[in-house]
């Protein structure tokens, strides 16, 4: 039995991991005779040092921003073609993903994390690594770390990435497929949307980890009865309890929403998402249909993203210095502005190649069949 193995990084919540579920479910459906794994190499390493690391991690982001921010900038993403070397990765777990290779016996590997796709791109430069790896990037831009010549296929969000890749790494058309950033299918497809009540209904998200200034944003919001405001707080009990205290009829804190049926509803439920620039969230409020808001931005990838976003109109700056109320009413009351957002989501959308699971799926068996071609399973 032929079988993929996903590899994001870390066991937080994170889009990595969410990209690969989207991915490992979509082949659930459609192809039962594949084994689908998801594998963190630092927890195959040692338990214990993964979850240090992650505490370290969400420390740092959390306390130092801005050396956060700098390290990552420097180091890991360079706007300059500085030529970085990360070694460092090779020495601490370039065995261990050669050793977890010999365990697996994958066909086919799938990389939604920048280290791990550096570390097989690593091994297939020592010819220690022969199967099909692809790199699939939950971020609107590539870091330095991905690796990229000797991966053999890259899933990317938009047609800037694939131009990227080809002129700057000549990397043939035909191994780079626009896929937009992986989104579950039960975050159906929303074409048109209708409010049902003059009070408009914000989503406000923070990630699985409730991060960000939510809860300065939320006591800034005014009592206008304009607007009804639903917080996401994740798995951060502290701020969930802190704005159930306020005891506001218009602010409803949420805990952390694990199903994602639940989720897509409450996407249908609301006009508008206030958020944080992360790509799988951004993408979910997308192929929702709704106009995106940025609340807050985490050092490093965040603040990219953002640039990216900004750059094609996608989302929304709220500045902390004007009122709440009056930024989100001005898009949403606004049909002119609403409609060049929509144009500017439509122009996105239009670059995307791969657009249903169904020939995704159908390209992945192609890889695990090469004696099969592509045309023959469209």
């Amino acid at each position: 039995m032929k079988k993929i193995l996903f590899l994001p990084f870390l066991q937080m919540p994170s889009g990595h991991h969410q990209a690969a579920e989207a991915l490992i479910d979509m082949l659930k459906i459609r192809k039962k005779d594949i084994v689908l794994k998801k594998v963190d190499l630092l927890s195959y390493m040692n338990v214990s040092l993964e979850k240090m690391v992650t505490g370290t991690y969400l420390k740092w982001i959390k306390l130092l921003p801005g050396t956060y921010d700098l390290v990552y900038k420097n180091f890991t993403y360079s706007t300059m073609r500085k030529v970085h070397s990360f070694k460092g990765y090779e020495i601490l777990f370039l065995k261990k993903m050669e050793k977890l290779l010999e365990d697996e016996q994958p066909d086919v590997i799938v990389c939604t994390h920048s280290i791990p796709s550096y570390l097989l791109s690593a091994l297939k430069r020592k010819g220690k690594c022969q199967v099909p790896v692809m790199n699939v990037y939950t971020d609107f831009f590539i870091n330095d770390v991905w690796g990229r010549e000797e991966i053999d296929y890259h899933f990317v969000p938009n047609q800037d990435m694939k131009s990227k890749l080809v002129t700057d790494h000549h990397i043939s058309h035909e191994n780079i497929i626009v896929s937009g950033i992986p989104v579950h299918e039960q975050f159906t497809k929303t074409e048109k949307r209708s409010s049902e009540s003059s009070r408009r209904k914000i989503l406000i998200s923070g990630g699985s980890s409730g991060l960000g200034d939510i809860y300065e944003l939320i006591t800034a919001a005014e009592t206008s009865g304009a607007f009804d405001y639903f917080v996401l707080c994740g798995n951060n009990r502290k701020l969930y309890e802190k704005i159930r205290q306020l005891d506001a009829d218009h602010i409803h804190p949420l805990p952390y929403i694990a199903s994602r049926q639940e989720m897509n509803e409450w996407y249908d439920r609301v006009d508008a998402v206030v958020t944080k620039p992360g790509g799988i969230t951004v993408s979910e409020a997308l192929q929702k249909n709704l106009p995106i808001f940025v609340h807050s931005v985490l050092p490093g990838q965040e603040e990219i993203n953002l640039e990216y976003l900004e750059e094609k109109n996608l989302v929304f700056r709220l500045e902390r210095s004007q009122s709440i109320e009056e930024q989100l009413y001005r898009i949403l009351g606004n049909k002119p502005a609403l409609k060049k957002w929509h144009a500017a989501k439509k122009a996105y959308e239009k670059g995307i190649e791969m657009l249903s699971p169904d020939q995704m799926a159908k390209f992945i068996h192609s890889i695990l069949e090469p004696a099969m071609s592509f045309t023959q399973h469209a």
